[in-house]
């Protein structure tokens, strides 16, 4: 009896401790960890060298750490910009909005005092946020704990960077303080001395933001000898030597006219806008083909040396997450704020609808959720780029960003009603490389060319004629053939005059604000 009151007495208390343990778990839920975010962002690093797409530049590039985040984390296939140059792009991904909702359309418009931006957002979440390297917006950087930036383009070479301590707007880097060292290395030495002294007591949303690959293309002293022996192979298109041979409608950004820069810089070195390495750089008695090889051979070895600095660093910030036992819990984006064009229809520069500039090389890793070597082929946007990361800190998608997280898609399970084309406005007029927006989808690409410049900031008042670009990309991938006027797509360019209006309306596009495209637009749909 005395044993059996015992046990009762047993299993009632028992019985007591699991309710309270009960109890307890409910209230005091387990908090989820908040992932830190590490964003990295290059200038013009191109997908074609990047080593990781494929191509020709495929076995030459120096990519072993941007093969580390692509063999452990997602790469995707089609993420597109919608702007393609420097400030509208840098200015897309702090807002996920069109230039025409944030207001920086060309090189020269600051963000408007007060705009919304991801810094904040994730601020007021209480993230702690910071950015360090390029930022080209002008103004003081708003909603950031702290800054430390180059004055406009800034320089390769022992860079200054401006803090809020001493901001001046624009390039003027007098008050700024000055840094020994390649820019690539020196941005990463303060990306992870900034980390090592975080508040650990909160989250991170740490944006690095390299000037490499930009023009001029430099690199560090350690990889001069790089490629010094060797030929690269060619672009199929290298020798187009203007729109007779392909039918585009525009001469757009020539190699000679970068040869020419060297010229003048060899010649004018106190007076002409930057410096290049490996100058003085002969092309004199060359023919025009042997020209171009040769300036094609500069041009690329210049930029997969460039690209090899950001690499190296690339592996010192991953092996520095790593140390500091950070890795797990962080999201880490490396991309590029556009593509480039490296001899492709005889060009160098960006800003086109075509895909060598339009593309946007991205790779994610975030060993919690993303699993490794994945390739994706949704259509993505740089709009996207905020919206997703709001949604791994767990933040509900702010009205202001036009973009949608792909977070779903990134674990395999792409929406019904996800994008299956994309919008691209190009605003930078000028006649060799007219303003144009179009749609691209899974196979075809159609772009106007309206060619105003609509007073914007930088552009030129000289109009174009307005023109049509059409290209079936599974039977023509290089766009050496613009198929506008080839009757046996009119169905299909019909459908795609009306995705654009359709777009333009989405988003708010529809140039309401400029009589002058208003008879344009009426004739051209």
């Amino acid at each position: 009896m005395i044993q059996t009151n015992r046990l009762q007495k047993i299993a009632i208390l028992s019985l007591l401790m699991a309710v309270a343990w009960s109890c307890k778990t409910k209230e005091e839920p387990k908090v989820e960890e908040k992932p830190n975010i590490l964003f990295i962002l290059s200038d013009d690093h191109t997908s074609q060298a990047w080593g990781i797409y494929g191509g020709i530049l495929e076995e030459y590039v120096q990519n072993k750490n941007i093969q580390r985040l692509a063999n452990e984390g997602a790469v995707l296939n089609n993420a597109f910009c919608t702007n393609s140059i420097c400030s509208p792009s840098r200015a897309t991904i702090l807002t996920g909005q069109y230039s025409n909702v944030n207001q920086v359309y060309t090189l020269r418009e600051p963000l408007p005092v007060g705009h919304p931006n991801v810094a904040k957002t994730f601020g007021e979440a209480g993230y702690q946020t910071a950015v360090i390297g390029k930022w080209h917006l002008f103004r003081q950087p708003e909603g950031f704990d702290h800054f430390e930036v180059l004055p406009g383009q800034g320089v390769y070479v022992n860079p200054i960077l401006k803090t809020k301590d001493n901001w001046v707007d624009g390039a003027d880097g007098t008050q700024g303080k000055q840094y020994e060292g390649f820019s690539t290395d020196v941005i990463t030495d303060l990306t992870i001395e900034h980390l090592k002294n975080r508040n650990k007591d909160k989250p991170f949303l740490m944006f690095t933001h390299f000037k490499a690959t930009h023009e001029p293309f430099d690199y560090p002293e350690r990889f001069a000898d790089l490629y010094v022996d060797e030929e690269i192979p060619e672009p199929e298109s290298l020798l187009d030597f203007g729109p007779e041979s392909t039918g585009r409608t525009f001469n757009g950004q020539i190699l000679e006219r970068l040869a020419d820069r060297w010229q003048a810089a060899t010649e004018r070195p106190d007076e002409f806008w930057t410096y290049y390495p490996g100058l003085p750089y002969p092309l004199d008695g060359l023919d025009s083909v042997q020209k171009r090889k040769k300036i094609y051979q500069k041009l690329v070895k210049d930029f997969m040396r460039s690209g090899a600095a950001i690499d190296d660093n690339i592996g010192r910030l991953l092996d520095f997450l790593e140390e500091e036992g950070l890795a797990d819990n962080t999201v880490v984006v490396y991309t590029a704020d556009q593509g480039y064009f490296l001899g492709e229809h005889g060009f160098f520069d960006k800003r086109l609808i075509y895909e060598e500039s339009l593309r946007m090389p991205f790779v994610i890793r975030y060993p919690k959720e993303i699993k490794g070597g994945q390739r994706i082929d949704d259509i993505i946007l740089n709009i996207d780029f905020p919206a997703l990361m709001a949604d791994y800190a767990g933040i509900e998608k702010p009205s202001y960003m036009q973009g949608r997280s792909f977070r779903k898609i990134l674990n395999g399970n792409t929406p019904a009603d996800w994008r299956k084309q994309m919008y691209y406005r190009y605003w930078l007029h000028e006649p060799k490389r007219p303003a144009h927006f179009g749609v691209r989808n899974h196979r075809y690409k159609l772009a106007f060319f309206y060619g105003q410049g609509l007073e914007r900031s930088g552009a030129s008042s000289e109009a174009t004629d307005p023109q049509w670009e059409f290209y079936d990309l599974e039977n023509d991938p290089k766009e050496l053939h613009n198929a506008y006027a080839d009757p046996k797509y009119a169905d299909i360019i019909s459908e795609m005059k009306k995705a654009i209006v359709e777009e333009r309306q989405k988003y708010g596009d529809t140039d309401e604000n400029f009589p002058e495209m208003q008879s344009i637009l009426e004739e051209a749909f």
